[in-house]
């Protein structure tokens, strides 16, 4: 298949029970249709897309081949097969855009060797910027109403001080030797207030 496009498959499920079969043979039979050439296939099994590239190995792997332009194009199953935020995905797009590499998506019909294809991504890209605006604000915003209502009520923000007669009986447990969880059901306070006690 001389000039045929070069695709490398990209399939990935999150737990060991399921399979990445019925991605590949999906793929592999849309590569068929399109007359395409399947020259890499990458896989990680059992891994969460909310996983960096570092924890993904068959990711990493993909993300080396685009890097030396092995294949033409990725081809995956969904979009969240590739990660979980749109600010991973425009990211992934920008490293496959960089060396002139086309990116397919099954579910969503993605294609962006395709004018409509990479209309649709550079679209994405406006809203993961939109997203990380959004974020930034809400943050922003959050902290500044902390303060206001910290300042209004007069209540310090961040953890509420232990009472020191409580203080005093979780140490006198801790010395005794009790566990943490004891000397919580004993005090009566969490057990993340009793290690914030104890901890040096």
């Amino acid at each position: 298949m001389a000039g045929a496009k070069r695709v490398a498959i990209y399939a990935r499920v999150s737990t060991d029970e399921q399979t990445v079969e019925n991605q590949r043979r999906e793929l592999q039979a849309v590569a068929d249709r399109h007359g395409w050439l399947i020259v890499s296939v990458f896989e990680d099994r059992g891994i969460s897309g909310a996983k960096g590239r570092d924890k993904r190995p068959g990711f990493n792997a993909l993300l080396d081949g685009v890097a030396r332009r092995d294949f033409d194009m990725v081809a995956a199953w969904s979009v969240d097969r590739l990660g979980r935020s749109l600010q991973d995905l425009v990211s992934f797009l920008g490293e496959l855009k960089a060396k002139g590499v086309d990116l397919f998506l099954h579910q969503q019909g993605i294609d962006t060797s395709t004018p409509g294809g990479r209309a649709l991504f550079q679209m994405l890209g406006v809203f993961a910027e939109f997203e990380r605006a959004i974020i930034v604000d809400r943050v922003k915003s959050g902290l500044a109403r902390a303060k206001a209502n910290g300042t209004k009520s007069g209540k310090p923000i961040g953890r509420p001080a232990v009472d020191e007669k409580v203080e005093k009986r979780v140490r006198a447990a801790r010395a005794k030797g009790w566990g943490i969880r004891k000397i919580a059901k004993h005090v009566g306070v969490g057990v993340g207030t009793v290690q914030r006690i104890v901890s040096p």
